[in-house]
């Protein structure tokens, strides 16, 4: 299969100077770029008024902001939040995505790593920041000129400036070159069953702060000429979700998981979308059976993390679909199980990605430590564990969450998977708690839904009756919430932390 971003014989199609924003406006000018929902009424921007405005912004900047100067973005999905980062590309800055729902602690500590003097931002974000920095009104920036030239960029320069969602410890900025882009290409295009489809229109819920938004749809749909959605969703509904889809005339979607459950719970179906795809947590047998009667296709489910994304995908429309397994390395990222010594393995181990991915980010900014910590000779391992399949990857766990219980080691993915599947959970984490006999033993934290009374031990026997025998959760726990992160993975440390204080008698 051909695939954007590659050569006829497999290689990365990178050019010795790239510029990110020449790479997404690179389309005559009439084409449909942008379909902006956020205002009562559809608009629909073109690639021409698309580039005007980033030069509005870029002008502004190139005035002010000296060359690899760190800009941070404040804004939520619109036309002025893709136009911002294109700007700073284009003037050879380095974008800082923020994320409106931060608090102030958040939002000061990544201002303050990334060093960022400005913030691109509106009325609501510069209510936000106060005096953490420069708030710059993106809406004010509207000064007419001559057309802004592209910054002399090359693939390995610096671009943007991604933190982490903070999973697994306190966020870390990682550093994209202008090559980000042509590394997700290939895999977005397998997520979306060979995306570019006659009518093909890109859209998904998630925010375009985190790279799920910004570089899984709208940079990619743009970079491929197609019309992405631009809609606020302050808060996701099903309804809004349906409705957006309907006037947007949406065809792909990538849905986050929690979209997911929440539009399975609801029990609505969305006819008349070509492709769904889903990453960021394993979504299980019975959540993909039930995509298959709600879409009628497929969810392809992708992996990756933000130090380097999109590395593994299905593609329902190419690839046969391997129950319980992400899919298959996408060409160009050479993916694989390795060892303690870094030799790749059959056996478990840890999920890495050999160097050389386009993808991949040039390292932790202003931490050697940490990113020469995250490499495994030419391996960057990403801290999950998994096994082959053939040449399918099954996703075990996070290297951390894995647990141990007398002698087994349980990956508490397929726990949750099996937990979900019943009626009455809404949500759930799966974690190991110390235990002096077992080492750990595995225990649940339970959100039943509304209306419901399932007790722990009909949960229990649901897992004992589809699971291995020794990993059904001996204790189970009901909670009103999950710890979550901001784009919507339970946080299993923190449930891993109130276990260890159980024990420890604190709670």
């Amino acid at each position: 299969m051909t695939l954007p971003g590659l050569t006829d014989q497999g290689a990365w199609d990178v050019p010795e100077r790239l510029n990110m924003a020449a790479q997404c406006l690179a389309h005559p000018a009439e084409h449909i770029a942008l379909i902006d929902l956020t205002g009562t009424a559809r608009r629909d921007v073109s690639f021409g008024a698309l580039a005007q405005r980033v030069d509005a912004i870029a002008r502004t900047l190139q005035a002010r902001m000296k060359v690899g100067a760190r800009v941070g973005v404040l804004l939520s999905q619109s036309v002025d939040c893709a136009a911002a980062h294109l700007a700073i590309w284009k003037a050879g800055a380095i974008s800082v995505p923020l994320f409106k729902l931060f608090k102030r602690d958040a939002l000061s500590s990544r201002i303050g790593d990334a060093g960022c003097e400005i913030v691109l931002t509106d009325a609501e974000g510069a209510a936000l920041l106060g005096d953490l920095a420069e708030a710059w009104l993106v809406e004010d920036l509207t000064a007419d000129g001559s057309p802004v030239a592209f910054a002399d960029t090359g693939p390995e320069d610096p671009a943007v400036l991604i933190y982490t969602s903070g999973t697994t410890g306190s966020p870390k900025g990682a550093l994209h070159g202008h090559r980000v882009l042509t590394g997700h290409l290939p895999g977005v295009a397998m997520s979306h069953d060979m995306l570019g489809q006659p009518g093909d229109c890109l859209w998904t819920p998630a925010d375009w702060a985190w790279i799920g938004g910004l570089f899984d749809v709208l940079m990619p749909g743009l970079a491929l000429g197609i019309p992405v959605v631009a809609a606020r969703m302050t808060k996701f509904t099903p309804e809004g979700c349906a409705d957006v889809i309907e006037r947007g005339g949406v065809r792909n979607v990538f849905f986050p998981p929690t979209a997911l459950r929440m539009l399975k719970a609801a029990d609505v179906s969305l006819p008349g979308l070509r492709s769904v795809a889903s990453g960021g947590e394993p979504l299980g047998a019975e959540m993909l059976a039930w995509g298959q009667q709600a879409f009628g296709l497929q969810i392809n489910e992708f992996y990756g993390q933000t130090e380097c994304n999109m590395v593994a995908s299905s593609c329902g429309a190419v690839i046969e679909v391997q129950p319980g397994c992400i899919g298959k390395a996408v060409p160009g990222h050479d993916v694989a199980v390795i060892d303690a010594a870094g030799t790749p393995t059959q056996e478990e181990g840890d999920v890495a990605v050999r160097r050389g991915s386009a993808s991949m980010m040039l390292g932790y900014w202003q931490r050697p430590e940490a990113t020469a910590e995250k490499f495994r000779g030419d391996w960057l391992v990403t801290g999950d564990r998994g096994i082959w399949e053939g040449d399918y990857l099954r996703f075990v766990g996070r290297e951390d969450d894995v647990i141990t219980s007398a002698g087994y080691r349980i990956g508490p993915a397929e726990i949750e998977d099996c937990l979900l599947t019943h009626p009455a959970v809404a949500t759930c984490g799966v974690v190991g708690k110390p235990d002096a006999l077992r080492t750990e033993v595995v225990k649940a934290y339970v959100v039943r839904k509304s209306g419901t009374d399932v007790t722990a031990d009909m949960l229990q026997v649901w897992v004992k009756e589809r699971l291995a025998s020794y990993s059904y959760p001996r204790e189970i726990e009901f909670l009103e919430a999950l710890p979550m992160t901001v784009t919507g993975k339970v946080i299993r440390r923190e449930l891993k932390a109130r276990a260890t204080r159980e024990v420890e008698g604190q709670i």
